[in-house]
Parts: structure tokens; C-alpha cells; sequence
């Protein structure tokens, strides 16, 4: 499965951003993750084929994800960023489960290349 990520920028804390994520294969559950600089790969939310989500609680309430099964893209959308929102954010896909929620690197198979956005103050 090949993941295409898009939508990264700069932008001003406090400001939105909506990213995008197209995949090829059949829908599956998928994930956002982020990596900011130094830090480890971490998970941000996960959303399955039916649209039920789960989020990490540092960005529970400010962002949201959302897919088209008919275009097989999803779509993460971050609201009142904060500075430490800058990262490179990935998208991931889950080869096997459709329901799961998973929150771990390791509950994903395929991965893209990550897409940039820097927050500033």
C-alpha cells in the first residue's frame, strides 16, 4: 500500500491546518503520527473504516480526523496549533484489521513519507 501525505506548512500558533492522506489498496484503519524534531515517532489518532476515532490526549478536542472511503484519503485536521505541534507528521495504515484502533508504530505495516509543518510564534 502506497500513502501520499499533503498539506504541510508554516503556521502561526493558534492558527489550522488540514492535512491529507491518500492511499491505495482498500480501506483499512489508519493513523497520524507525529515526530518532532529530536523526539520519538508518536501516535496522534487513528480512525477505522466505520469513522470512529480515538485521539491522543495531548491533542483531544483540538484536532479532528476525518476520511473518504471512496477516495480512500484521510484527512487530519489540527486546530489552535501550539509550538510544539512542530513535526513531521505520517501517515499509517493498518494492512490486516478494518476496526482496530490501533495507537502503536507496531500496529501499522505501511507508512508514508511524512509531511512538514512547522508551527510558529
Amino acid at each position: 500500500v502506497q500513502l501520499q501525505e499533503s498539506g504541510g506548512e508554516t503556521v502561526q500558533v493558534g492558527g489550522s491546518l488540514r492535512l491529507s492522506c491518500a492511499a491505495s489498496g482498500s480501506p483499512s484503519s489508519m493513523a497520524w503520527f507525529q515526530e518532532a524534531p529530536g523526539k520519538q515517532r508518536e501516535w496522534v489518532a487513528t480512525i477505522n473504516v466505520a469513522g470512529i476515532t480515538a485521539y491522543a490526549s495531548s491533542v483531544e478536542g483540538r484536532f479532528t480526523v476525518s476520511r473518504d472511503n471512496a477516495k480512500n484519503t484521510l484527512y487530519p485536521e489540527m486546530s489552535n496549533l501550539r509550538a510544539t505541534g512542530t513535526a513531521k507528521y505520517y501517515c499509517a495504515y493498518d494492512r490486516q484489521r478494518r476496526w482496530f484502533l490501533g495507537r502503536t508504530e507496531a500496529d501499522f505495516a505501511d507508512w508514508g513519507q511524512g509531511t512538514q509543518v512547522t508551527v510558529s510564534s
